[in-house]
């Protein structure tokens, strides 16, 4: 991480599509109040994003499905 430069997708393809994702579906669709509510709301994205939505890396596959595959083999 101390070598990469911020926002160069070359160099950081994951972070960098996982933040613009993040930005997209989270930070652009919603006017904050205060901290707390960020925090719940991101807590609440997150876990969607580990657990219900297909991810292009894991072929399309839910995270949960994925790893259930990879124990299963």
């Amino acid at each position: 991480m101390d070598y990469i430069e911020l926002g160069s997708p070359y160099q950081s393809g994951y972070i960098e599509q996982f933040n613009r994702t993040y930005r997209t579906e989270l930070l652009d669709l919603y006017l904050f109040n205060n901290l707390e509510q960020v925090r719940k709301i991101a807590e609440e994205w997150l876990t969607s994003y580990n657990t219900e939505r297909p991810h292009e890396a894991l072929n399309n596959m839910m995270p949960i499905e994925y790893k259930t595959l990879k124990q299963a083999a």
